[in-house]
This record gives C-alpha cells, structure tokens and sequence, in this order.
C-alpha cells in the first residue's frame, strides 16, 4: 500500500508541490487524462481557496474497497487556523483503474515548484476548459437523453402502430370469420328452407323418402338410409347400431373415430363406427317415432352447424312423414266410405246401364262426387250423378246424406225438378255453408223420352242410334243450397231404342289449366267417333270416354261417369 501523504500548505510553492505529487499519483494509479485533470483542478481551486484563509492540511490517500477491491484516491483538508473561522474540512474523491504502482511517486523536487503560480493558474486555465467541456458534455447529455426520449417516443408509436396493425388484422380476421360463419349460416339455412318445402310438397311416403337422398347426397351426406318401422317406404334393409340405439333411445346418436359433441346429439362408443366414415342416425318424430334417418358423413366428420340443420330438417321431414300417412288414411277411409255408399245398378226393363267412379290421384280430393239409380214405385227408374263441394270424409259422409236424402224425396215425387227443388231447400236450411251440383234423370219402361233435370251440373250428352251426339244443354239451374229460393224446370228428351245418355261430373271433363268448356268438347268428339259396336258394350264404351280425358293424366278431382242406353223391349216369346 502507498503510505498516505500527509503535508502543510500555507505558501503557493506548497501548494504547487502538493499539486504535482497528486498529478504523478493518479497517473500512477492509471487515471484517464480527463479524469485526472477534473481532480487536479478541483484539487487547486480548493487549495487556493483555503491559502486566502491561512492555509490547511492536506491528506492524500489511497484506499481499497473491501467489497470490490476498487482504488480510491481520497484528499481531505484541514484548516490550520483555528478560532471561528475555521472551516470544515474537504473532501475530494477519486476513482483510479489501478493497478498500485509499485514505488511510490516522489514529491516534486524545489526546482520543479520554481514558477508555483503559473502552474497554479495553468490548472485555472484547464479547469476553464473543462467547465466548457463540462457544459459541453451536459448539453451533450441533454440531447442524447432528448434523442432517448424521443426514440422511446418512436418505439413507443412504433409499438402502437404494430399494435393497431394486430388489432387491425385481428379485426379483419374476425369480420372474415363473422362473413364466413354468417355466409355459412345463410347457405344452410337457405338449403332448409328449400329441402323443407321439397319434403312437404308431396303427401306421398315413398315420394318423400326418395326426395331425401337427392337432396343430401352429395353434399351433405355420402350415403342417405330412411327406415321406416312400418317398412312401407324404407331405402335399406340393414340397420346400423347407430339406428338401432336412435330407434331405441328416440334421441339422434353419433357414431364416429372421435366424438362429435355436437348439441342435442349421443355419441356412441367406437364400436358403432361405421367401416369408413361417421354415422349421424336421427329418429324421424313428429307425434310419434316412425323411423330412422340415417347419415354416412360425406368427409372425415359431420360439422357442428350442419349437423344442427340436419337434425332440424329430419324433424320436418318426420312431419311430412306423418302428414302423408294421415292423409293416406285419411284418403283411404274416405274412399272406402265412398265406395260403400255407390249403388250396384239394378236391372230396368228396356234400359241397359254401366257406371264409373275414379278416385282423385293427386291431393286428399275424394268423397264428393257419387252416382245412383234405384226404381220408383210406379216402376220408374230414377238415374242420379251429383258432386258435393268439398273433399275428404267430410264430403263422403255429406254425400251419403244427399244420397240418402234424394232417395227419400223421390218415394212420393216422380218429377226429378221437383226432387232437386226439395234437396235445395233441405242444404240451404240444414246445410248452409254446403253446395252440390247434380243431375237427375228419370226412365219409365215402354216410353221413349227421358225426363231430367240439372242443378249447376255440367250438361248430359246423347248419342243417338244413327252416331249423332247432342249436347243437352238448356239452362241448368242454380247449384244446391245457394243462398236464394229457387224451382227447378224439368225437360225432356227423345232416346229411341239405341240411344246413349251419358251423365258424369266435372272431374271428368275439367282442368285447373284450361277450365271444363274443351274437356266438354272432347267428350262430345270422342262419344261421336266410337263406333256403333264400342257403345254396344257399355263397358268397353265407359273405358273409351274414360281413357283420352283422364287415364292419361293426373286427376285433381274424382270422377263419375253414368252410361244409359235404351233397348227395344224383348218381344213375347209365342206360345
């Protein structure tokens, strides 16, 4: 260690010397020049200071830190003057890189300290400098903590930037995904609303289990199994066990490598997979369970939205299930009703007679229209064709009653006027809300003319012996059960032996598409080109006029067709 370096100064030259030991001191210890030169100047401007007070002690030493081994040179003064203007002492403090010199430098020799002021004032000089180099580093400083700031300001709005990109990005992200989860959503929904209406459209089972798979197939569903418990209508004779547990637990199952944790949906354990791909069984309920939808998943799984549309399309597709097979039974037992209510025809003395009745084949349009014929006490024969307005067993039951009804009022009225007159006033106070059409003929055995008379009904048409055909068609009257009093007319036509009156109702002759005038027309021609050995039979004759106007075609409505011919009374055998 250097010893410290203890000494008086009460002259310049002492303080000269002072100065010129500190300055080979520090470089000793490996002070940079600035450094060196900062400690030196401070160092003479405080040992100036305390000569205009009478001198001091100055102490130069140099210590070590304990903690970290750094060299301090430390110079503390000590007034010599005493009384009470003496000041406190000093300190100057210096840091030094080190390492310790090995010879302590030597004081300054009394040459060296020959022109003590001017190396007194060179400091004063120096010290000048460093004050400008001083303010020059704090100006310095000042402008590198401005340029920090500002570059932190640039970081920061850098970092704001990149941050408002990020959102930005986010935000675009997110639109994307809201326009595709919205597009999705619009797309599915479009499609059940389109599927819906195809399912509904018919009223026919099997039309709308085929309607199912090409609607699914391929987008929705690789492969599409309908089964019906009933087995009326179904696609597939094998059930999958994702069918059967759907079936038996009447709750959408889910069978698949993984599970699909879709909403409202079982998943079963892997051993209900399918050999290649997921299965989506739904069961088919509206008021009761009456099958299973099954779905082959037309990729790797079913989506999550697709699978919730699925779900609610085979809902609506059960209700359409249902729909039709009411309607079928409805349909069903109507038509049986209706078929039970038509009359055999009973044999008449010089009259020949077939019938038809057709059943609509589109839509619940059955059970109003019916045909009759039964004798009269007098031996009269009483020929009836009427339709009710309406369809459906209500219609059926209707028609019964007018049936029914007609047959009563008949016992004690041979006029069929005056028969249609008593049915109008029965519907238009029984039945207010109900209208009927009908025409009613009237036979006796041995006279050539027929009495008939019409309400509303489309007109009668004869064919007579020689191929001519007319059309009857006076004034028919109002339809039955119009709210206004009103007398049907009777009339009479000619039908010598040979004759055919043809009665039928308006599903026979009329279409939504072009109204009951042409169909009317095409009757009057196709009765007209039959030949004489086709009216003969009556029942080849009924399948002439029935197959141009209706076997072609869907029926809207049903159809009743009534054939009487006249015949020359068989002559008494001779005895």
């Amino acid at each position: 260690m250097i010893p410290p370096d203890i000494r008086k100064i009460t002259s310049t030259a002492d303080a000269a010397r002072a100065r010129i030991f500190a300055a080979r001191l520090t470089a000793a210890l490996g002070v940079p020049p600035v450094e060196q030169a900062r400690f030196l100047t401070g160092l003479t401007t405080r040992l100036r200071e305390e000569l205009a007070r009478g001198g001091t002690e100055l102490t130069l030493t140099v210590e070590s830190s304990a903690s970290d081994g750094a060299l301090r040179l430390r110079a503390v003064s000590e007034p010599v003057s005493p009384g009470p203007d003496r000041t406190p002492s000093w300190r100057l403090t210096l840091a030094c890189p080190g390492p310790l010199p090995r010879n302590t430098p030597r004081s300054a020799a009394p040459h060296e300290t020959a022109d003590a002021e001017a190396i007194l004032a060179a400091d004063e000089e120096v010290a000048a400098v460093l004050r400008h180099l001083d303010e020059t580093e704090e100006q310095l400083r000042l402008h590198r903590e401005e340029l920090h700031q500002t570059n932190r300001g640039v970081m920061a709005l850098h970092a704001e930037l990149d941050a408002a990109a990020r959102n930005q990005r986010d935000l675009l992200d997110a639109e994307r995904t809201a326009r595709g989860q919205a597009e999705k959503a619009r797309r599915l929904l479009t499609f059940l609303a389109d599927a819906s209406a195809a399912v509904t459209a018919s009223l026919d089972q099997e039309e709308i289990v085929r309607c199912l798979p090409e609607l699914l197939v391929p987008e929705y569903a690789s492969q599409v199994d309908v089964w019906l418990f009933d087995e009326s209508a179904s696609t597939n004779g094998a059930r999958s066990a994702a069918a059967v547990a759907a079936a038996r637990c009447d709750r959408p199952q889910h069978a698949g490598a993984y599970p699909g944790a879709f909403p409202g949906i079982d998943d079963l354990p892997p051993s209900a997979l399918s050999p290649d791909r997921p299965l989506l069984s739904i069961p088919l309920t509206a008021r009761r369970t009456s099958g299973v939808l099954t779905l082959t998943a037309p990729g790797d799984r079913f989506d999550e939205d697709t699978s919730v549309m699925l779900v609610e399309l085979t809902r609506r597709a059960a209700i359409a299930l249902e729909n039709a097979r009411r309607y079928e039974q409805h349909r069903d037992t109507a038509e049986a009703l209706q078929r039970a209510q038509l009359t055999d025809l009973p044999p008449a003395e010089g009259l020949r007679m077939t019938a038809r009745y057709l059943p609509a084949t589109r839509g619940l349009n059955i059970g109003g229209d019916w045909y009759d014929a039964f004798p009269q006490p007098d031996g009269s024969l009483i020929t009836v064709v009427g339709d009710v307005t309406g369809h459906g067993l209500r219609a059926a039951v209707i028609m019964g009653q007018l049936r029914t009804a007609l047959r009563a009022y008949a016992v004690d009225n041979d006029s069929p006027a005056r028969i249609l007159t008593l049915l109008h006033r029965m519907l238009r106070h029984q039945q207010p809300n109900l209208y009927a059409t009908a025409v009613v003929a009237r036979f006796r055995p041995g006279d050539p003319h027929v009495v008939w008379a019409a309400a509303g009904h489309p007109p009668a048409m004869v064919r007579a012996p020689d191929g001519g055909v007319r059309v009857l068609d006076t004034r028919p009257g109002v339809m039955l059960g119009v709210p206004l009093p009103y007398e049907y007319e009777d009339h009479t036509a000619v039908l010598p032996a040979g004759s055919t009156l043809v009665l039928y109702t308006d599903g026979l002759v009329e279409r939504r598409a072009h109204g009951i005038d042409p169909g009317i027309e095409l009757l009057e021609r196709t009765l007209a080109d039959l030949d004489e050995s086709a009216v003969e039979d009556l029942d080849g004759c009924a399948e002439s006029l029935l197959k141009p106007l209706v076997h072609d075609s869907e029926r809207d409505d049903d159809v009743c067709l009534l054939l009487c011919r006249t015949v020359a009374p068989a002559r008494p055998k001779p005895e």
